[in-house]
């Protein structure tokens, strides 16, 4: 695939319209902070209250004409919205400023463009782009002011032009659903190899810049690129870790979250982010020295939510401690001693120790130990416990029947138990059956745990 060729952003002006409805509310400080890790250079940022968008401008004929003065006075390149705009909008506001205008959601695209390095990464920000792109063919059409209705034909300039791109669009967009199915298959492979082998999935989740890539690269001594930027990291990373009474895991660092992150890039990574829907345990990291942390822990949230991953078990932890006044670093359990939630910094390493502890807990909770006593004629019955690795150690009857002794999760036992019609339980020595203990607690509730803090 061709290296995507990038038009820098230059010196930039932001715009950043105040309206009163809740979920068209961002953050200019945020906005500041991705246009920097986009490359652009802020040199002035410009606020108004609306009670409704213009439908042509987004901002006004006056606001337009306030734009145009600080681009000619800055010298600006681009101008930035913090709101996403219409084609038309986009298009007017170029026309009118003479220069490039994006909305946020064409910014984190642009970031995300950049910061790709793997070619899934790289298929999955192309096919963002193009379905963001597929309804606007905004910017480089000039062309098809040449394609001139014939005589006795109705319709505007480049009618038939716009139609062979878009076809070339929804062309491409398929190759690349395809190629992505590809992908998203070898991937499942694995994790039906994890899964046959027992090992557990960790995945990091949070908002973005919350130092996920950091405490991964301190827990598994990786030298995953961190950085101060919003989406310094993209594209997924695995390493395998031990844990005390477990054993070995896979933890899984995965792309950060934004409020509104835009629909079209969650579609397109649904694939990497299922990663946290078919994650054993999320370690959910909250940058706790940013004032809206429980804005992005909702914002986290419903994200979660719309790739099904909201009924994995969650371990909050606090990143940051360290930049916290009266938080310590430790472990932090419930009223029945569960983990609720840890405060560490990746930074320091402080409280990693009790993270690993947490982790573990957790974990194990849903290992269950057990001896079993498997006849002759249940052969099928042990050849499925071997292939799930459950078997700890073998000795032989007289009577030609084996005690084995098992070391396996509730879950697994429970389906193998099913599979076989009841001949684990039959054989299972210890009553009740491990398996058939009280269920894993729920995740911890939002509401509770920010009444304690």
């Amino acid at each position: 695939m061709a290296e995507a060729v990038f038009e820098p952003l230059g010196p930039v002006i932001l715009m950043h319209v105040e309206l009163p409805r809740e979920e068209n509310k961002e953050d200019l400080a945020e906005l500041e902070r991705l246009a920097d890790a986009a490359g652009g250079q802020v040199r002035q940022a410009l606020v108004c209250r609306r009670d409704e968008p213009d439908a042509r401008t987004f901002v006004g004929s006056g606001k337009v004409q306030e734009l145009k003065a600080a681009v000619e006075a800055q010298g600006a390149q681009t101008v930035i919205f913090n709101a996403r705009l219409s084609p038309a909008q986009e298009r007017n506001l170029e026309r009118e400023l003479e220069v490039r205008v994006m909305d946020r959601i064409a910014l984190i695209l642009n970031i995300f463009a950049q910061r790709a390095r793997t070619y899934e990464g790289k298929l999955q920000v192309e096919l963002a782009r193009l379905g963001y792109e597929q309804a606007r063919l905004v910017r480089g059409w000039t062309h098809l002011e040449r394609q001139k209705g014939g005589f006795g034909l109705r319709g505007g300039p480049g009618e038939t032009q716009i139609e062979l791109d878009r076809r070339a669009l929804r062309e491409r967009i398929a190759r690349i659903k395809a190629e992505l199915s590809t992908v998203a298959a070898r991937r499942e492979q694995n994790r039906q190899k994890r899964r046959k082998n027992d090992v557990p999935l960790i995945s990091l989740v949070g908002y973005t810049n919350a130092g996920k890539s950091s405490l991964f690269n301190y827990l598994t001594q990786a030298e995953v690129y961190a950085a101060d930027l919003l989406f310094a990291t993209l594209d997924p990373t695995w390493r395998v870790i031990e844990l005390p009474s477990v054993g070995k895991a896979v933890l899984a660092d995965t792309v950060g979250f934004i409020r509104h992150l835009p629909h079209d890039l969650v579609a397109a990574f649904r694939a990497t982010l299922e990663e946290s829907a078919k994650a054993t345990l999320q370690l959910h990291v909250v940058d706790a020295a940013d004032p809206r942390f429980e804005d992005n822990i909702k914002a986290v949230e419903s994200v979660l939510a719309q790739i099904g991953a909201l009924e994995v078990p969650r371990l909050l932890v606090f990143n940051k401690a360290d930049l916290v006044e009266g938080m310590p670093a430790g472990l932090v359990r419930d009223e029945n001693g569960r983990p609720a939630r840890v405060h560490v910094s990746a930074k320091t390493g402080a409280g990693t120790a009790d993270l690993i502890q947490a982790i573990s807990e957790l974990i194990a909770v849903d290992l269950c130990e057990l001896t079993a006593k498997i006849l002759p004629q249940d052969g099928r019955l042990l050849a499925a416990l071997y292939e799930c690795r459950a078997v700890v150690s073998t000795s032989y009857n007289d009577d030609g029947s084996q005690t084995v002794k098992l070391r396996l999760r509730a879950t697994d036992a429970a389906r193998i138990d099913k599979n076989m019609r009841g001949a684990l339980a039959q054989a299972c020595q210890e009553q009740p059956a491990p398996w058939l203990a009280p269920e894993l607690p729920q995740n911890l509730d939002l509401s509770a745990f920010l009444q304690q803090s």
